[in-house]
């Protein structure tokens, strides 16, 4: 509750900055929920919404900008989609099979390389899914393989933010 009336006399004023510390910190799930909502509908043009939080899903689902400090300074700054692609490279999409993977399928030529695979499962590594999805899927298509889903690999800012701060002192991030 305490969190909550910050936040109301916080924007008592309506201020053009609003910065906030850890604003779901120690709260119920539903509470959390509607601060976040509240956090939604206050960015605006005429309002900067400032967090500070370790709690990397609720950046990444708030920030249009991140900031990772480490030792007290500025490693990386982008949006959460810039800093996962420069940090973890391009996006692994994943094609579940009905059936098993076999040598044939594995040599069958799909414009990009298998990055790894499974018993029913293939992973590409993406650079340009508009292109390269329906070539993988044409190619799937004439193999007569049964595709049961194509997806996307979900990666977390927080995989990004563990690579960032682990990387040495005089490791270059961006």
């Amino acid at each position: 509750m305490r969190q909550k009336l910050a936040l109301a006399r916080a924007l008592l004023h309506d201020p053009p900055v609003l910065l906030l510390d850890e604003p779901t910190s120690a709260m119920d799930p539903e509470s959390a929920y509607m601060v976040r909502e509240s956090i939604r509908t206050l960015k605006s043009n005429e309002r900067t919404v400032i967090i500070c939080t370790h709690n990397l899903n609720e950046a990444e689902q708030l920030a249009d900008q991140i900031l990772i400090i480490r030792k007290g300074k500025k490693i990386l700054s982008g949006t959460p989609h810039d800093i996962k692609q420069h940090l973890l490279g391009n996006p692994l999409y994943e094609v579940k099979i009905n059936g098993s993977i076999d040598d044939n399928l594995l040599e069958t030529n799909f414009g990009t390389p298998i990055s790894s695979f499974g018993q029913d499962w293939l992973q590409f590594e993406i650079d340009d899914p508009l292109r390269q999805n329906p070539e993988i899927f044409r190619s799937l298509m004439a193999a007569n393989v049964g595709v049961i889903s194509f997806k996307e690999v979900p990666r977390s800012l927080e995989d990004a933010y563990l690579k960032a701060v682990n990387l040495g002192d005089n490791d270059r991030v961006g």
